[in-house]
């Protein structure tokens, strides 16, 4: 059997008993004798019949004797009057290269169906405050992703956060275990995936899509799914963090933080709110809604020696960016990854929206004059393409002006060489994976701004990583035109 989430204490003395007198849902509330109530964001443990311990996490103080908690598991079949024991401490979840290769739930328990975590694996708290403010490494430094049009476009800052926008479908998932697989490569850091509410055939095929690419050796899977309590789902992000920051704090490692999907925090905080009796803020949001993001994003940062990079998804209701959520979650961010349905496709991935995407770090201060002037050459082509579809579509390229023929050239020879393999997806396309440094990123895209490949085929730019290899693909595709001609 799997080690419980909450330590055990070492005496009654320690561990006051209380007993349920209320259950809604999964919101819960105990009643202890006089003098033991315990803290708050204490953790309790519920000794019943229902299998595995439940345990519910102290909300707040109803009076000198009775606390509200929240479950972190179905409470199905709890009664009152059943006992409750007070842990005296926060929930504390395994931690350390035990974990690394596992799927955990919320509290810390292996989901994965493997072997039970070792009696010693140490522990951490998933509540904590962030790192004091002197000693918070505020680096401009870029993560380098291999992944070209988000190097190019969208740098992501080493140690800073990126939200991911993205429905169903539009390679969310294969450039996620791309960025895994690039922290594993290059910074010789660690990944921690954290499913915020889930589906459980999502899990179970990144699991399998892990397992099958290798990434899993290098990652910890962190799970609190759409099936479970939204106390499960309002947690997860808290217990991912603490198995990051013991890996940045205790073993000075890089750190990649995923979290799918971070607006289901803000939804299973907004349900509890409602079970908890709150008066809802606007749009029916919970009114501490930029409490409790704030809570989690500003533990995300880099200490002195290791880092913390997050890359959050994150879903925008009715496509609305002025709706609460998602600027409380915005507000945050350095980096936005806009991914785009209709460049998926039409096959070009990952299917970044070069145009809806942004990056503050996008700056001469930050990346240099050249990059940027690559970038912003690099985009006002892609939207003069994308101002000209309709005319191209009714008229054809051979209507357009001269200077317009240039640039609609151009953009779509840009618009293929931002494709590019991924690693991840090698054993199912057959075509080997390519991580491109920025500097071959850049001289690329110099290239076919300046004209140098105007004469090329299309698809010689097409799924390839530098430009050297489109040019050994279009030396051989005109040696076999040449061969096939006599």
């Amino acid at each position: 059997m799997n080690l419980p989430a909450v330590t055990p204490a070492k005496s009654d003395t320690a561990s006051p008993m209380g007993e349920i007198i209320a259950v809604r849902e999964a919101v819960v509330d105990v009643r202890f004798a006089a003098g033991h109530l315990p803290e708050i964001n204490s953790a309790l443990e519920v000794a019943w019949d229902g299998g595995a311990p439940l345990i519910l996490e102290v909300h707040s103080h109803l009076d000198p004797r009775t606390v509200r908690a929240v479950a972190l598991m179905s409470t199905s079949g709890l009664a009152r009057h059943v006992m409750v024991r007070a842990t005296g401490e926060a929930i504390r979840v395994p931690v350390g290269e035990a974990v690394v290769g596992r799927m955990l739930d919320v509290t810390g328990i292996p989901r994965d169906n493997g072997p039970a975590l070792p009696a010693d694996v140490p522990r951490r708290a998933i509540h904590s405050d962030p790192p004091a403010m002197q000693t918070e490494n505020a680096s401009t430094d870029i993560f380098e992703t291999g992944v070209k049009v988000l190097d190019l476009l969208t740098p992501l800052a080493h140690g800073g956060k990126a939200a991911m926008f993205g429905g169903a479908g539009v390679g969310k998932t294969v450039l996620t275990m791309e960025l895994i697989h690039a922290m594993a490569a290059k910074y010789q850091g660690l990944s921690i995936f954290t499913g915020v509410g889930e589906r459980s055939r999502e899990g179970h095929e990144m699991l399998s899509d892990m397992n099958g690419s290798g990434v899993i050796r290098h990652a910890v899977l962190v799970y609190g799914q759409m099936n479970e309590p939204p106390g499960a789902r309002w947690r997860v992000p808290l217990t991912a963090l603490a198995i990051a920051e013991y890996f940045r704090d205790e073993q000075h490692k890089n750190v990649l933080l995923l979290m799918d999907n971070i607006y289901r925090f803000v939804q299973a905080g907004s349900e509890l709110s409602s079970l908890l009796g709150r008066l809802p803020s606007r749009v029916g949001y919970q009114s501490t809604l930029a409490t409790e993001v704030g809570a989690v994003e500003e533990r995300i940062t880099s200490v002195a020696g290791a880092a913390v990079t997050a890359i959050q998804t994150v879903y925008v209701p009715a496509d609305d960016f002025t709706d609460p959520a998602v600027t409380a979650i915005a507000t945050h961010m350095d980096s936005q990854i806009v991914l785009s349905r209709d460049l998926a496709a039409q096959g070009f991935y990952p299917a970044v929206d070069p145009l809806a995407s942004s990056s503050v770090l996008l700056d001469p201060l930050v990346v240099g004059d050249a990059h940027c002037e690559i970038a912003e050459q690099v985009r006002e082509s892609l939207a003069r393409l994308k101002s000209l579809q309709d005319v191209i579509a009714l008229l054809g390229v051979e209507e357009l002006g001269s200077d317009d023929r240039r640039t609609v050239t151009r953009a779509r020879r840009l618009q293929r060489f931002l494709s590019q393999p991924f690693t991840v997806t090698e054993k199912f396309t057959g075509q080997p994976g390519r991580s491109v440094s920025l500097a071959d990123t850049l001289a690329g895209c110099r290239a076919i701004l300046d004209g140098e490949t105007d004469d090329w085929a299309e698809s010689s730019l097409y799924m390839v990583g530098t430009l050297d290899e489109a040019r050994q693909k279009e030396q051989v595709a005109r040696k076999a035109a040449a061969g096939a001609a006599v």
